[in-house]
């Protein structure tokens, strides 16, 4: 059964969801009942299918009851991250042409997002006074949905990715549960963890998914990580998905901590958006075990690779196998390129995206000689046993005299030195060489911050790295500008030295 309804039907009782913190659930019975009344609102604002709605909300379960209500009445539904300004949350508004968007006065750009006449807009105590008002029967015209999630925006603005809905039955299986069960054993008996913000596109997948095989969802308010240790003990977690800079703040935590609590019932620890240093990938498995996979793929669906923790024992540093279409590693010309070769990262066989109302940005995702490969704009290359090397992204690369770098390299390094929580690595103008190497490093005690540790860092990047890659200088940031699901907003930074 790959579908809430279903499982509602068979154990209405049965918990969909809850927040760690206690202060909100909902049974797959009471789910149901509300998904049932929210499509009955969205026809009666005259919300019919292939339109959009979008909510700007913390985590909270009320979210699922608008994406259930969404996906059984054919809509796309798109999530506005919290974090966001009102001038950027507009802009996804106004993008996505979202005909509904469902709030909360938590969201702190709330009070400046400008009220637009053709968005209704509804705040959390108004939705569930509206559903009360709704009858809890289906609506008769069901058709399935699906969300329409915006990228990070890491490098510019966010860029909606729209994919065709599916069709058929709005409880007909789908690609994602279907991976996520062949792939990490979910299933009824799950109990899974998320611990990152719901309008993140993997937390979105991986919690949906786990309703549509019917096990339970645990949803953090915000990620500290004594607390996700407290509820993977408290509610027997199975499986969780977290990112690399989750696993850095959770190997920082002393040693006594992190043994204090049981965490015997973990099957799974899934990862994946940001790339993961080798070294912090291998405490995780000295500590829990062989049970962390990983895969890389996007929003956009074009394809996805994904390595178990046998293979990456053998293949440190891999990123997988392909799992969903065919890999290929292409100049920029868009000729395949061979075997070891670093190249761009082009995908073969997964779903046809489009970026809504970007033709252009479209068209530059496409190989140039291959118009339906498309690529996310990471830089890696394969193995001769097929395995998928991550080195950057495309766009962080940095020329400095003529020489390309690749700042991951020199990010991993510098997440290993015991005094650094956090690090970013960007070009800076440089009057011979077009580009230098700078490290913007936040240090775990701010004390730290001081000249004498920054050369300290500096000497640590060359006792590793040749000295064209490393750092000529270091600055210091309290807080570096990463989102909930580990990407960095590195055009922030950048902005500050160009």
């Amino acid at each position: 059964m790959t579908h809430p309804r279903l499982h509602a039907a068979n154990d209405p009782n049965k918990t969909a969801v809850a927040m760690s913190d206690g202060s909100a659930s909902l049974s797959y019975g009471q789910l149901e009942d509300r998904a049932n009344r929210g499509a009955q609102l969205l026809r009666s604002l005259g919300i019919g299918k292939g339109a959009t709605i979008a909510y700007w909300l913390p985590n909270c379960p009320e979210i699922f009851e608008l994406y259930w209500a969404g996906q059984r009445a054919g809509l796309y539904i798109t999530p506005i991250a919290t974090a966001l300004t009102a001038e950027e949350a507009d802009y996804i508004l106004e993008n996505s042409g979202a005909r509904l968007l469902v709030t909360s006065p938590d969201v702190p750009g709330i009070a400046q997002l400008p009220l637009r006449s053709d968005i209704k807009h509804l705040t959390l105590n108004e939705w569930r006074a509206a559903l009360d008002r709704q009858p809890g029967r289906p609506i008769e015209d069901e058709t399935p949905g699906f969300h329409m999630v915006y990228s990070s925006g890491t490098t510019g603005r966010p860029k909606g990715v729209r994919i065709p809905l599916p069709e058929g039955e709005v409880t007909a299986s789908h690609k994602l549960a279907e991976m996520s069960a062949s792939a990490y054993g979910m299933g009824p008996d799950t109990v899974y963890l998320s611990p990152a913000p719901l309008y993140h596109t993997a937390p979105l997948a991986y919690t949906t998914s786990t309703h549509r095989l019917g096990g339970t969802v645990i949803v953090m308010p915000r990620f500290e990580p004594e607390a996700a240790l407290v509820a993977i003990e408290q509610f027997g977690i199975t499986h969780v998905q977290m990112v690399p800079t989750m696993f850095v703040r959770l190997l920082k935590l002393p040693a006594d901590v992190r043994q204090h609590y049981d965490l015997s019932s973990l099957e799974v620890v899934v990862h994946a958006a940001a790339p993961c240093p080798v070294e912090i990938k291998q405490s995780m498995f000295d500590w829990l075990g062989p049970i962390i996979y990983e895969y890389y793929g996007g929003s956009e669906g074009n394809g996805s690779t994904r390595i178990g923790p046998e293979e990456w024992l053998r293949k440190p540093g891999s990123v997988g196998k392909a799992s969903w279409g065919i890999v290929h590693i292409c100049d920029d010309d868009g000729n395949e390129l061979p075997v070891g070769a670093q190249g761009i990262v082009f995908f073969e066989g997964g779903w046809d995206f489009k970026y809504l109302g970007d033709e252009t940005k479209t068209r530059d995702s496409r190989n140039p000689l291959h118009p339906s490969w498309s690529t996310l704009g990471d830089v890696g290359y394969l193995d001769e046993d097929g395995y998928l090397f991550l080195t950057d992204r495309k766009s962080y690369m940095i020329i400095s005299g003529g020489v390309n770098i690749y700042p991951q390299e020199v990010e991993n390094l510098l997440l290993t030195h015991p005094r650094v929580a956090d690090a970013a690595v960007i070009g800076v103008p440089n009057s011979d060489f077009g580009e230098e190497v700078k490290a913007v490093v936040q240090p775990l005690d701010p004390a730290d911050a001081t000249s004498e540790f920054a050369a300290e860092l500096i000497e640590f990047c060359k006792r590793k790295l040749s000295a064209i890659k490393c750092p000529r200088s270091i600055d210091f940031d309290p807080s570096l500008p990463r989102l909930d699901n580990g990407k960095l907003y590195k055009r922030i930074i950048k902005d500050r030295y160009w």
